[in-house]
């Protein structure tokens, strides 16, 4: 039965058929290409582990190290990263297209709002009933959208039917 695969780099005895390793001590000195054996020597020497750094390369470079602190260290980037980071939310406004002035003015409030979060907004357009006749309105309402919105944001699909509804999404800039 194989050993079960650890995560990271592989650190000491892990370390399996390689000869010679290109050593970088705890300092950042570079050695040159050291013994596999005498390499690890050196570590236990130092109080430390022999951590292999490059893998692929030939032959692999491997590096005196506090192996538990460096894995720390790079748990401690990856929350850092991950705290940073921003995920785009699609958030949607409805619309009619008999949709009266202040209505209209509170809608775009909203999305002028979203875009300032960082957020995509998908405007949608519902016709109801005799609607659907008229849907010159609808999409001229979406181009009054996409024209008050073009400082702020760009198109991210035009306006396009898909049955009762008229769907655009814009992506901030």
């Amino acid at each position: 039965m194989p050993a079960p695969q650890k995560d990271g780099p592989r650190a000491n005895r892990d370390i399996r058929g390689v000869r010679d390793v290109q050593l970088i001590d705890d300092t950042g000195l570079n050695r040159g290409v050291v013994a596999f054996f005498d390499a690890l020597a050196l570590a236990e020497e130092a109080g430390l582990d022999l951590v292999e750094i490059a893998p692929n390369s030939v032959p692999p470079v491997c590096k005196l190290l506090d192996y538990g602190r460096f894995r720390f260290n790079e748990q401690k980037k990856q929350n850092e990263a991950r705290k940073r980071q921003k995920t785009v939310e699609v958030k949607e406004i409805k619309l009619r297209p008999g949709i009266d002035k202040h209505d209209y003015d509170t809608k775009m409030k909203s999305v002028q709002r979203f875009f300032e979060e960082g957020d995509k907004v998908k405007v949608t357009l519902r016709f109801r009933g005799r609607e659907m006749a008229h849907q010159d309105i609808g999409l001229r309402l979406l181009e009054r959208v996409k024209t008050e919105t073009a400082e702020i944001a760009k198109v991210e699909s035009e306006p396009m039917l898909e049955g009762r509804q008229m769907i655009m999404i814009l992506a901030p800039r």
